[in-house]
């Protein structure tokens, strides 16, 4: 007689535990490359404070970027709600603009764009790679803001519009006290996984000079210069990017189905 095997939810389980499945990938990479006894593991130790400090950098932007980008994208995303074309015609031709625009351009475009040092009176400061890659950054992060705002206001039901005209309050005090309490709710689950979007972005970084999490990498491969070391500080690397991000993927999906509505 046959045997029936669970053999559905063995291949989910992958799906369904990826933190499980990248703590079994680690340990298999970590026994065939970073025994103790291996250089390449030592070696790995050794650059271990450099590779924490260019993650340093990469967190740091990408903060800087979400933040410049909300407060941008909230009030882009309150033009573009406008009854007033004049107001919605420059909001929606931002969001277009920078939703669709590659970041790689927008990050070389910040960096060649702006000079590296300004001029204010007699003092000369310098302009850092690394703000013109958080303003890089800033940009889509401030058109998906918006349009994630602009998403949630108009989920609002029109009812709760009227109702609130039929007891005089005026457009302001209707999206003050009204609706900006729930479009923030709505917003906050889409909003963090745009962050955790934008923290992965940062890897672009390296490119302009950015001495970042992969800029790190690179010099300390070619600087050591052995394969299995490159292999596992590159899946290191992988990893720093993972046990950042996979925390905020698994609350956003909490947050969704926590203010889930209809």
């Amino acid at each position: 007689m046959a045997t029936d095997y669970p053999a559905a939810a063995s291949i989910s389980w992958p799906r369904r535990h990826p933190g499980k499945l990248l703590l079994a990938v680690i340990v298999v990479l970590w026994m065939a490359f970073g025994a103790p006894v291996n250089p390449a593991f030592v070696a790995l130790l050794e650059w271990s404070p450099a590779l924490a400090s260019g993650f340093g950098q990469n967190i740091v932007i990408s903060l800087l970027a979400i933040a410049l980008g909300s407060v941008a994208g909230l009030m882009i995303g309150a033009l573009s709600a406008s009854p007033f074309r004049v107001a919605r015609l420059p909001a929606r031709i931002w969001v277009q603009v920078f939703r669709n625009a590659p970041w790689l351009v927008l990050i070389y475009f910040t960096t060649y764009v702006f000079p590296f040092e300004l001029h204010i009176g007699t003092t000369w400061i310098a302009f850092p790679d690394w703000v013109k890659v958080t303003l890089g950054l800033a940009l889509p992060a401030s058109a998906n803001v918006a349009e994630v705002f602009r998403g949630a206001m108009a989920s609002i039901p029109d009812t709760q519009w009227e109702a609130s005209r039929s007891l005089a309050f005026t457009r302001g005090q209707i999206v003050r006290s009204i609706i900006l309490p729930q479009c923030f709710k709505r917003m906050l689950p889409p909003w963090m996984n745009l962050y955790a979007v934008i923290t992965m972005g940062t890897a672009l970084a390296s490119l302009v000079g950015v001495h970042d999490l992969i800029d790190t990498a690179q010099i300390a491969s070619n600087t050591v210069n052995r394969t299995g070391f490159t292999v596992l500080i590159y899946f290191s690397v992988l990893g720093l990017f993972f046990a950042w991000c996979y925390p905020i993927s698994r609350l956003t999906q909490r947050l969704e189905r926590r203010y889930a509505f209809s």
